[in-house]
């Protein structure tokens, strides 16, 4: 860390003061290689050419402001939690884990266990890109569902235009704490189709146990920093959910902009209140989490 970005940090502390900036969602990744190798269905996917370390995302957070951040690990990797627990172990205050489980091995529920176990691990981030995976999404009834329950662990749902489907999840478990992943956004989804979108999501908002990750916002965009036509559709969302309910996050790596100008959208741009910002900008996921930062 240079001194200018610990300077600046300390800058913004004082000046936020109780104003903690804190991203729900960046990933880091290693190589491909033969002693840690990635499935070779996913190996196509990664979001930039060369792998995200820790010190990566710590530099980048620094320049940016940003406190602390949720490591998500990705799904080009398989299902490794390594590399994140590690980063969250050498760097408590920095990084926590929502974590990856072995869905389609038959000892998922002992890995469920086992993980929950790491301080670290806040709770599980799920994908749904194979039959079986998608298969366990369709019924709420799955023993995955009662698992989390039993562990005290929430969870992180990812359902690029399929949001609709965490409703029957949320409904039939109340006490299951879920967040759904970059608002639900279709893939490749950009201006007035992903505000649409946005405007959709609002139905998950009776559901008390259902909270939205903001992130990746700017991804869906067809302008640029300091992307105004998204004002309306996110303060729609705040009306719909509440700020305790809304939590800000970047997906880091594919953003199309700087890192600082993501940031800025809800730090600066957003015409609301400082503590509807601080609840956003981290209060909420702090809350929502269990994560106790000193």
């Amino acid at each position: 860390m240079t001194d200018a970005s610990c300077w600046f940090r300390r800058w913004r502390s004082a000046y936020h003061a109780e104003m903690r900036i804190i991203d729900s969602q960046i990933h880091i990744w290693g190589e491909d290689r033969p002693d840690r190798p990635w499935p070779a269905e996913r190996a196509g996917h990664p979001q930039r050419d060369q792998p995200f370390s820790a010190a990566d995302a710590l530099a980048e957070m620094d320049a940016a402001g940003v406190d602390a951040a949720i490591l998500v690990p990705p799904s080009w990797e398989g299902d490794r939690n390594d590399l994140a627990l590690a980063a969250a172990a050498a760097h408590p205050t920095r990084f926590a884990v929502m974590g990856r489980l072995p869905l389609e091995s038959p000892d998922w529920r002992d890995s469920l266990y086992a993980a929950s176990a790491i301080p670290a691990m806040l709770g599980f981030r799920l994908t749904f890109h194979t039959p079986a995976l998608a298969a366990r999404l369709a019924d709420p009834d799955d023993p995955l569902w009662s698992a989390l329950i039993a562990a005290g662990k929430p969870v992180m749902l990812s359902l690029p235009g399929i949001g609709e489907k965490a409703a029957a999840i949320a409904a039939r478990h109340p006490e299951l704490r879920i967040a759904i992943d970059h608002c639900a956004l279709p893939s490749g989804s950009k201006g007035a189709q992903a505000i649409a979108a946005l405007d959709r999501l609002t139905a998950l908002a009776g559901f008390p146990n259902i909270v939205v990750k903001l992130s990746a916002l700017p991804c869906y965009a067809d302008d640029g920093p300091p992307f105004r036509s998204l004002v309306d559709p996110v303060l729609r969302l705040i009306d719909a959910f509440g700020p305790h309910r809304l939590m800000w996050g970047s997906d880091l790596t594919r953003l199309p902009c700087a890192y600082a100008a993501c940031q800025r959208f809800f730090a600066q741009t957003l015409p609301i209140d400082r503590q509807t910002r601080r609840l956003i900008l981290g209060g909420a996921l702090l809350d929502w989490s269990g994560w106790r930062l000193p």
